[in-house]
């Protein structure tokens, strides 16, 4: 007899049903039953912020909330933040024109981090940037160029 559950949810749009181990962790369940492994396994103690998905909204550290919790929830991955042509957004291109990247474990947490200060503040100086990315962990150290995408996808949409 298996003990599994069925989880509902929209992910990048799309009505989703998987079958879960209720202890299931909601990055594992993201990557493995729903299939989408930009959304990285880092530290497991939302330290790192490579977890990173937005759910109903808000930005969430998915290695710290059990799948189940997502029922009826929508999500959206690092895959669903390109635009519905599947270009990439304003602040994607940034990044990728200002070299806000290297190994690319971090970007979950820095996209997500960047999308939400920039819905709330439309021209961030530097010092507010790095508060708003404070909390996800650069791997690679690059947190000048990650800075300078985020001030570069801020003066694209101004």
């Amino acid at each position: 007899m298996s003990d599994n559950i069925t989880l509902n949810v929209t992910v990048n749009g799309e009505a989703r049903s998987v079958e879960i181990d209720p202890r299931r962790l909601l990055v594992e369940a993201i990557r493995e039953e729903l299939g989408l492994p930009g959304t990285h396994i880092g530290c497991l103690t939302g330290d790192c912020g490579a977890c990173t998905v937005e759910q109903d909204g808000q930005i969430v550290k998915s290695c710290l909330a059990l799948a189940a919790s997502a029922e009826g929830s929508e999500i959206t991955t690092i895959e669903g933040l390109a635009e519905s042509d599947g270009e990439l957004s304003t602040l994607q291109q940034a990044f990728w024109d200002e070299y806000g990247f290297q190994c690319g474990y971090c970007l979950p947490g820095m996209l997500f981090s960047a999308k939400d200060l920039l819905a709330e503040n439309s021209s961030p100086n530097e010092d507010e940037i790095r508060h708003a990315i404070n909390g996800n962990l650069c791997r690679c150290t690059g947190y000048d160029t990650i800075v300078k995408s985020i001030a570069e996808a801020a003066a694209r949409t101004a």
